[in-house]
């Protein structure tokens, strides 16, 4: 019987490049996490306490030109604007990843992608399932299809389990895989109107974009971010969600290094956003977005609404159901097997963590309801069910940690200090070997058939 391939395995871990790269980008998401933690915090003792007035009349606050149709309130400068920046980062992650990451190769990819998928449809099928029976509003399906990494990142920093690599790597190519299911449903269903003029002016700022990157070779940051402003400016005036503009110019940034090349752009500029992303961005949304109350008689409201029921079944119960039963259904059917080291109880905590899903989907509640009571019910429904996932999730990864914390210790143990693992050393050492029994065993082949 032959043994399935490592990259096939369900958490395999990744290759040392990959592996560096993976812990860079999730060091500066776990601050961002605890940043994102402590903001919503704040915001939540803001708006329930005398302070609410104070800080409902700064979220609420407009400035901008009025001509451009950008007289927004805070609250929208920070949803509009600010989140730009995360989806910018998101289209980086999502262009290395088909580029040179996990999925461009479709057998590695599979799992996590199927994962994702599944893990995006049952939490909408949740939502539809409550809903469609008692007339409420079908608008807000997509709001627990998101999984929040950072957030995730935060409780799993908080709470001081130590995942293994590659449940790391599964958790993000999750969450840019919901990253881009977010991106796509935003685009087409969150649309009411669309201006064709200010669209075409949005799509030629991402050609020039495109040839000033790829073409000229152009590096200022002062030719790119006015660009950047214009372009955004002309998305939010064509009726499509300004973010969009972030994850367009995110994914025309090269990820493929030319000859002499140490980083390429797409590394150098990601590099310098992630942590204004994550450190300052979705923040500053989160204290603006998830200021709800959270009283007795609130609380008892949301209950009552089948919109924020449905939130909460789709994201608590549906993303679980939907992450695991898509990871035993991809791996029932095809090649790809668990880690040796790693059971489905580790699958089950992951998927658990899916759950929670903050920063898109109180963007999306902001975009799926009109009604402000609506509004106020479903983010407190999207709080309600991220802290349930968050608390199951970390007593299932907590149980599990001292399992972790031996495979963590065995990927990055480097007894003779050179700055490669042990185990690295060990694997490149057999292929080695592998590779000189083959090519013994072919030539002594091609003696005998001479003979």
């Amino acid at each position: 019987m032959t043994s399935t391939p490592e990259q096939n395995r369900v958490f395999a871990r990744p290759p040392l490049k990959e592996r560096r790269w993976l812990a860079d980008a999730l060091r500066t998401e776990t601050v961002g996490g605890l940043v994102l933690v402590g903001a919503a915090i704040v915001a939540l003792i803001l708006a329930n306490t005398p302070l609410s007035d104070f800080y409902e009349s700064v979220r609420d606050f407009h400035f901008g030109i009025e001509a451009l149709h950008l007289d927004l309130s805070v609250g929208h400068w920070a949803s509009d604007g600010l989140l730009t920046i995360f989806f910018f980062v998101a289209g980086i992650e999502l262009k290395r990843e088909l580029v040179v990451g996990t999925l461009r190769r479709p057998a590695a990819a599979a799992l996590p992608v199927v994962a994702a998928l599944c893990g995006m449809i049952v939490p909408a099928l949740f939502y539809f399932a409550v809903n469609a029976p008692t007339g409420g509003d079908m608008n807000g399906w997509a709001i627990p299809m998101a999984t929040d990494i950072a957030f995730a990142l935060g409780v799993l920093a908080v709470i001081g389990t130590n995942l293994p690599s590659g449940i790391r790597a599964f958790l993000l190519t999750l969450a840019i895989v919901d990253d881009l299911g977010a991106i796509l449903v935003i685009a087409l269903f969150y649309t009411s109107t669309l201006n064709m003029w200010a669209m075409a002016g949005a799509v030629a700022g991402l050609v020039l974009f495109w040839f000033l990157h790829h073409k000229l070779n152009v590096r200022g940051w002062y030719v790119y971010v006015p660009l950047a402003l214009v372009i955004w400016g002309l998305m939010h005036a064509s009726g499509v969600h300004a973010t969009i503009a972030g994850v367009a110019m995110g994914m025309l940034l090269r990820c493929k290094p030319r000859p002499g090349e140490e980083e390429t752009p797409a590394e150098h500029v990601e590099h310098q956003v992630r942590p204004i992303s994550a450190g300052f961005a979705v923040p500053v949304f989160a204290l603006f977005a998830a200021g709800v109350g959270v009283s007795g008689s609130a609380l008892a409201e949301a209950a009552r609404e089948p919109e924020a029921l449905g939130v909460v079944l789709g994201l608590f119960v549906g993303k679980i159901v939907g992450v695991l039963g898509g990871t035993w259904v991809a791996a029932r059917f095809t090649k790809a097997e668990l880690s040796d080291e790693l059971s489905w109880p580790d699958v089950a905590g992951v998927s658990m963590l899916a759950g929670i899903g903050f920063t898109v989907s109180l963007l999306v509640t902001e975009l799926a309801f009109d009604d402000d009571s609506t509004i106020e019910h479903v983010k407190a429904a999207v709080l309600i069910a991220s802290v349930l996932s968050a608390v199951v999730a970390a007593i299932l990864l907590k149980w599990r940690d001292v399992h972790y914390r031996r495979i963590w210790e065995e990927e990055n143990r480097d007894e003779d200090h050179d700055g490669i693992p042990d185990i690295d050393q060990r694997e490149e050492a057999e292929m080695k070997a592998r590779a000189a029994r083959e090519a013994e065993a072919q030539s002594g082949g091609d003696a005998s058939g001479s003979r």
